[in-house]
């Protein structure tokens, strides 16, 4: 395997990111300027390069108080044998300690900067690894979404 290199920035190129989550098939905004104002409200991204080439990304975000692994993604191709799916990025095994270094180094990140604690969302295979650096499931909590077209509550109720 080719050498990995790791490094800890407060961005990425809008371009480089969207054309990495291309690879992995991940569906995310097709808005070069959401994925910019993603970008500028994250607290530090860490990058795996091989040959240059963005082969995995974490990225932390905060509100000061907590802090969040948003995500932790790398090419399947880098997973080992391990990996199951192959799905957007998602790290289902961690072969080499790729996600693994990614992830630490968030963490480290958001340590420095006072978070008092750190969460995550983890999906399905991810729950392994997640638990792998560290983090544990929290009881009582269920993940909710609103999605952004439908309407909340307020807007449904009728106001007399």
């Amino acid at each position: 395997m080719s050498e990995i290199t790791f490094e800890t920035v407060e961005s990425l190129g809008v371009d480089e990111l969207a054309e990495f989550y291309d690879r992995q098939n991940h569906h995310t905004t097709g808005s070069h300027e959401k994925l910019s104002r993603m970008i500028e409200q994250s607290l530090c991204f860490v990058a795996a390069r091989t040959n240059g080439r963005l082969i995995g990304i974490a990225r932390g975000t905060t509100d000061g108080v907590h802090g969040h692994l948003a995500e932790c993604k790398l090419d399947p191709s880098f997973q080992g044998p391990g990996a199951v799916t192959r799905v957007d990025g998602r790290v289902e095994h961690d072969h080499n300690g790729i996600a693994r270094e990614m992830a630490v180094r968030v963490i480290e990140a958001l340590r420095e900067y006072g978070v008092e604690e750190i969460h995550v969302l983890a999906y399905g295979t991810e729950m392994d690894f997640c638990e792998e650096i560290g983090f544990r499931k929290v009881g009582g909590v269920v993940a909710m979404k609103l999605e952004v077209g439908t309407p909340a509550i307020a807007e449904t109720v009728a106001l007399s």
